[in-house]
């Protein structure tokens, strides 16, 4: 499922959660965003289970598979997404609002490995990411389409371009976070410049390149996977 992808919602009724089995949800979810932050999509709900210090039977009832806890997490993730589109929208500059919404999306995005795995993913649709999508794309469009009205943002750029580049970023996190925590944020500032309509003051590079051995590392296969 990508963001930009709309599917009609399925009707469902639910009953509200009890007290304290909306805790026990939200401390599920609390605890699989870790465990997937730093594992993608390889947790599983026994992993998700004793991180959280609850009965695996616990979160089974809430989550009868890994894929409904996924939906949750990434509902969740795909409204702060428009959360932060929706705050971008306010800043009088498209240009500086289309920035400043790509950096915050980029950040949110390198910092959870399991957002990262499963966000041009087709298999997780339900009501939760449908809704959440929904809120999402309308305001994903405008930010785009203003940015490309002041003439700031190359013409040829589409909103559907959006995902695929978050894919690039999160790739790039993937392959350097044990050697260079930041380097994601180089190529951001790189891609800014590409992304301009016509040529203008460069983005600052926020970070260096990485020297050689750093470099040697990153591709790497075990300096990748050790433990900073």
């Amino acid at each position: 499922m990508d963001f930009m992808t709309r599917d009609t919602p399925r009707t469902a009724t639910t009953r509200p959660l009890r007290r304290d089995a909306e805790r026990n949800r939200q401390r599920i979810i609390a605890a699989a965003r870790e465990v997937f932050r730093e594992r993608g999509f390889e947790t599983t709900l026994d992993d998700v289970a004793h991180h959280a210090g609850l009965g695996v039977g616990t979160v089974y009832r809430r989550f009868p598979n890994k894929e409904h806890l996924v939906e949750a997490m990434l509902a969740e993730r795909l409204d702060q997404v428009a959360e932060l589109a929706g705050k971008a929208m306010k800043d009088a500059d498209a240009w500086t609002a289309f920035q400043e919404f790509l950096w915050q999306a980029a950040e949110l995005l390198t910092g959870d490995r399991g957002l990262h795995d499963v966000l041009l993913s087709t298999q997780f649709g339900h009501d939760r990411v449908a809704q959440a999508r929904d809120r999402l794309v309308p305001v994903i469009r405008d930010l785009v389409q203003r940015a490309k009205e002041t003439g700031q943002l190359r013409a040829d750029f589409e909103p559907e371009d959006l995902p695929l580049l978050f894919k690039m970023i999160g790739a790039v996190a993937e392959y350097t976070h044990t050697v260079a925590p930041d380097a994601w944020r180089r190529y951001v500032g790189l891609l800014m410049d590409s992304l301009r309509a016509a040529p203008g003051p460069s983005t600052p590079l926020p970070v260096p390149a990485l020297d050689i051995d750093a470099l040697q590392c990153a591709m790497d296969q075990p300096c990748r996977t050790r433990v900073p």
